[in-house]
């Protein structure tokens, strides 16, 4: 640790670590927006789907956010109540062209919601309507209604139309995460621990 990291430490300035798990089915593009996030020397050039889970982290202007990068793949979603009650705010990625699997990705929303250790906390929820460049993609809005959001009554909730390929729309949704949740976590873990 350096000198300007104890200081900083030593006022107080540290940034303070937010624990977000990233959801969605599988080939949503939720590893590839986690990679996008993260500083250009620092992201992969060839992205695997997940298999499990992996732990990213990246930074913004005052958060440094831990990313639980969770698989989508089916025999792999029953591990993501696991990391619930420890998850400080979400991130919900739909392939926004694929209209087959958007019944699958709102009954898993659906179940998300419902569990007992997410039902009753006020956790920002992020979702990105991902693959917007692909030619069968719907709108935000479309993926919003399709997916029943205004239905969530109890935790602050925003959408964003991305392409994970080329960072669109990423930075609209991290800055309204990173709002909402000093805004919902005021004691937000010291990353001193």
């Amino acid at each position: 640790m350096g000198l300007l990291d104890r200081l900083s430490g030593f006022l107080g300035l540290r940034k303070k670590e937010v624990h977000v798990l990233c959801l969605g089915l599988d080939n949503s593009g939720k590893t590839t927006i986690i990679n996008k996030l993260k500083p250009s020397n620092a992201q992969s050039q060839d992205i695997v789907p997940t298999i499990g889970f992996s732990i990213e982290k990246f930074k913004s202007s005052s958060l440094s956010f831990t990313v639980f990068d969770m698989s989508g793949q089916g025999r792999y979603r029953n591990l993501w109540e696991h990391y619930y009650k420890d998850g400080q705010a979400i991130i919900f990625v739909i392939d926004s062209s694929d209209k087959l699997r958007m019944v699958v990705a709102k009954e898993e929303l659906d179940t998300l919601l419902n569990h007992p250790d997410i039902k009753h906390r006020r956790i920002p929820i992020l979702f990105f309507a991902n693959k917007m460049d692909l030619r069968d993609a719907v709108t935000s809005v479309k993926v919003s209604q399709l997916l029943c959001l205004e239905n969530i009554k109890d935790k602050p909730w925003h959408i964003c139309a991305s392409d994970a390929i080329k960072g669109e729309g990423l930075q609209e949704g991290v800055d309204w995460l990173q709002e909402k949740t000093v805004q919902s976590n005021p004691g937000c873990e010291d990353m001193k621990r």
